[in-house]
């Protein structure tokens, strides 16, 4: 297996380091996916057992100006890392000016990403910082664990008010209960809403419209749906909030995705990325 990229655009690579951050946000530890063409961070929690999942995208060609790989084989040529997002935000920070970023697989004493940075120097030596970032190799026998998820046959499908906005309001609700509830309809409302023995608050929105999904199996399911009903899911609000306290990507789009009393299904897409977030319904 071999992999070495290099990034010399400082747009690329600070736009790379808000990706990461974003991640490192969301989990502790995830797996780095690497294809000829694509990078995945994947979070591979078992929605059914209570716990999220992610999947982020990226196209390689549209972050680093030299980009090598080698997997397994011919019919496996993927590399599949298991990583903590934290330690490569911590790297990159140290090369927000840097003429050029070096990434390489390594083996030093485990199987490392080695990140070098080569800064700006006043003199003619250059300076470079090299940061050996622990990972570890996930057998190929595991890795249909990380493949792509279908996304669900959802019930309603909408665009997300301004995330901002709607971070601030999950933050103050935060404090009332550990259960949020989030529901919208196929009119463009969408509310946000806390019901305890003590206090009942809801924040609504309107207008936000409806993606076209096209003729796929979610849409024949959502034209079934009558398009004032509300669906809705109830979820824990700390995940919700640290989906929006972690996003630090601008997303040209993003949507949600209901599955009534099951899933709640965050999109956000760029032109080169795009980062799926799955948290499940609470009983």
């Amino acid at each position: 297996m071999k992999f070495r990229a290099k990034m010399i655009d400082l747009g690329c690579l600070n736009h790379f380091t808000r990706v990461v951050n974003t991640i490192a946000k969301l989990t502790k530890s995830c797996v780095l996916r690497l294809t000829p063409d694509n990078l995945y961070f994947v979070l591979s929690g078992k929605v059914a057992n209570g716990g999220v999942s992610m999947w982020c995208e990226l196209l390689q060609v549209n972050f680093f100006d030299e980009y090598q790989m080698e997997g397994l084989s011919p019919e496996a040529n993927e590399i599949c890392l298991e990583v903590a997002p934290e330690n490569i935000s911590r790297a990159l920070k140290t090369a927000q000016n840097a003429k050029a970023v070096k990434v390489k697989l390594t083996k030093k004493h485990c199987p490392c990403l080695t990140l070098s940075a080569e800064l700006p120097s006043l003199s003619s030596i250059s300076r470079v910082v090299t940061h050996d970032i622990p990972v570890e190799v996930i057998p190929r026998r595991l890795w249909h664990e990380f493949k792509e998820p279908t996304v669900p046959d959802f019930d309603v499908s909408i665009y997300l008010p301004p995330l901002k906005t709607m971070k601030n309001v999950v933050d103050r609700m935060k404090n009332l209960s550990n259960i949020l509830v989030l529901e919208a309809n196929l009119g463009g409302e969408m509310n946000l809403k806390i019901e305890t023995d003590l206090v009942s608050v809801t924040t609504h929105f309107k207008d936000l419209g409806n993606p076209p999904w096209g003729d796929s199996a979610s849409q024949s399911r959502s034209q079934s749906w009558d398009p004032e009903a509300m669906a809705h899911a109830r979820v824990d609000v700390r995940k919700l909030q640290q989906f929006l306290i972690g996003q630090q990507i601008n997303p040209s789009k993003a949507m949600c995705n209901i599955v009534h009393n099951r899933i709640v299904h965050l999109i956000l897409l760029q032109e080169d990325m795009s980062l799926q977030y799955f948290i499940p319904a609470v009983a």
